[in-house]
Parts: C-alpha cells; structure tokens; sequence
C-alpha cells in the first residue's frame, strides 16, 4: 500500500476506511485527493482481503466540494480526467458513506455514487452547482433523481438549499442517521454485517443490483410505448369501458 497524505487509510477484517484528510479546508477537492483516492481503490481493486470501504472525512465535515482557491487560480480544468464517483461505483465492492457536516457539490456527488449512505445528525447536503455557474459532472443529476425523486431533485439542484439528515432520511437519500459521535462505529458495524453473509458474495450483489437499475428513461419510455402499442392497437371501441372520474355522474 502506498504512502498517502490527502487521505489516511486504515485497515480492518474485511474492510477499510478511507477518510479525506484535509480537514482544515473541510475536506476540499484538489487533484492530490483525487489522485490518492483513485490510486487507493485500485490497490484495493487488487486485495480480496478488502471486499468493503467506508468512506469518510476527517474533522467536522465530510467534503466541501471543490477546493475554492483551487478553482480561482486553475478553474475546474484543474480535476479534468479525474471522475471519483465512477472509481467509486467501478470499484467491484459495496463503499458506504459515513458523512457529516458539509456533504456539499462535489462531495455530494461522490456521496450519491456510494451503495449505502449513514449521516450524521450534523450532516447536511448541499449542491452548488447552480450557484457557481457549473454543471455536475460526477454523475449527480443521473442519480440524485433516482434516489428521492425527480422535482425533489430539481429543487435542491436548482436552489442550492440544504437537505438535513433527518430531511434526507424522511425523502429516502440517506439509510440511516446517527449521532455524530456514532457514525463511523455504524459504518463498521455495517460492513461487518455485510461481511457475515457467505465469503466473496458482497461484488456479485452490487452488481447484480446495479445491472438492475440501469434502464434509462429513454429507454423505459421506448418499452412503454411498445407495450401499449402493442396491448392497445386493434381494440374497438366496444371493448372500452368509458365511464365519469369518480364513478359518478357530471351534475347538470
């Protein structure tokens, strides 16, 4: 395993913690982080010692999104070539979430990308994007909606409003929310409860799960029309049954 500074690795039975260590920025994003981290999960990739990861952040916050300063000076050419929410979802095993404080743009994407999220009572999500003036690119505006809902979804994308843990928890983003002071012992209790199923059986699941949930809108859109198409055409209008909403007759 090779020598990190932006995040600090620390080994379990079975599984690993991965945290952002750049607490006082809150966790930003520079191209140091995204190197670590994509270089961390291929070592990972390669050790079936490791069939889960927890991700996480040191200090008070989970992710800030991108480091400010660092888009001032480069602008987000900077992280060009870097996409953590596909290392994450690529990886072969389940990466749980455990966040607080600031799960905010960027650091939001790369929650959204994870199999199981556990928050904080602090946490609170937030994306900026619109904000700025950038789009997501880390694959927020294709699963953000899945997660809670498509005008729940525009809403915190267009407005850039925080979505609390409790929130998140009632609107389904989050599995479960935990005193601050509990949350990385639940991650770790969450992974040991995966690992206590049969040996090696944690990838295949992932991906049998995520093959599943892979059909596009356009393509729901397309069975759709078909099945109807297909169910509709040539019925006459005697095999309709036309009657009043509500079962009851209009009043004259």
């Amino acid at each position: 395993m090779k020598t990190f500074e932006a995040i600090e690795v620390e080994r379990d039975e079975g599984f690993a913690i991965v945290a952002l260590n750049r607490p006082d920025s809150m966790n930003s994003i520079v191209p140091q982080v995204l190197q670590e981290f994509e270089d961390c999960m291929a070592d990972f990739a390669a050790d079936p010692s490791v069939e889960v990861v927890i991700l996480t952040g040191r200090g008070r916050n989970f992710c800030a999104g991108l480091d400010v300063e660092m888009l001032k000076q480069h602008g987000p050419e900077a992280i060009s070539g870097f996409n953590p929410s596909r290392t994450i979802a690529d990886w072969p095993g389940p990466v749980i979430a455990a966040v607080q404080g600031a799960v905010a743009t960027g650091g939001f994407e790369i929650t959204v990308a994870c199999d199981i999220i556990i928050a904080a009572e602090s946490a609170r999500f937030v994306d900026t994007h619109s904000r700025v003036g950038l789009l997501p690119g880390w694959g927020l505006s294709a699963r953000l909606h899945r997660a809670i809902g498509i005008y729940r979804a525009k809403e915190l994308e267009l407005t850039g409003r925080p979505l609390h843990a409790r929130e998140a928890s009632d609107w389904g983003l989050v599995n479960k929310v935990v005193p601050d002071r509990d949350l990385l012992e639940s991650a770790r209790a969450m992974a040991r409860m995966i690992l206590a199923g049969a040996p090696q059986m944690a990838a295949p699941t992932k991906a049998l799960i995520d093959g599943n949930s892979l059909r596009t809108l356009e393509g729901a859109l397309e069975f759709e029309r078909q099945t109807a198409e297909k169910a509709n055409i040539g019925l006459s209008p005697g095999e309709l049954k036309f009657g009043h909403v509500g079962g009851s007759k209009p009043k004259h």
